[in-house]
This record gives C-alpha cells, structure tokens and sequence, in this order.
C-alpha cells in the first residue's frame, strides 16, 4: 500500500495582501504584498506617517486616512493601478 502524504496548507498563488487605505467612503489600494507579514510591516509604517503629520491634516482640514491590511487577488486589481504613497492623499492621488 502507498504512503499518506500530507500536504501544507498554502496560499493560493493568485492571493495577496493589500494594504488599504480608507478615507471617508473612498477606499484603494495602496500597496499589494505576497505575505502578510510584509503587509502588516507597511501598513504599520504608513499609519505611523500619518500619525506623524496628523496635526497638519487637521489643521487643514483634510481627510486622515485609516489604513488595514485585507487579502486581494492580482485578478481584481485595476488596469492603471498604481502604488499610493503614504501620503499621496496630499496630492489628490486617493
């Protein structure tokens, strides 16, 4: 008789993470990531960019925006998606 093989449970290969940023109703992608781990490291990096200029937004009356991680398949993303900066918002690019 033949051996039992026990396979991992992996990720499916079309499965990533992103990084999503939220303003008001308005959400994007801001970045997409093979792992969570990475996902997580650049989500915690932009929330601490924003938190660092969080005064200057309220000041100037703009949207703060609110970042978090979800799973996100490459086949959803747009044509002309692109990488948003941390604080691209500033430029009208979110």
């Amino acid at each position: 008789m033949g051996k039992v093989v026990a396979f991992r449970t992996t990720a499916r290969r079309d499965e990533s993470w992103a990084v999503v940023a939220t303003t008001g109703r308005e959400t994007r992608i801001a970045s997409i990531y093979p792992t969570r781990a990475a996902a997580e490291a650049d989500c915690e990096w932009r929330s601490r960019q924003v938190a660092a200029y969080r005064n200057f937004l309220e000041r100037n009356a703009v949207a703060i925006p609110h970042y978090s991680i979800r799973p996100y398949r490459r086949a959803d993303l747009p044509r002309a998606w692109r990488p948003l900066p941390a604080l691209g918002f500033l430029h009208g690019r979110c």
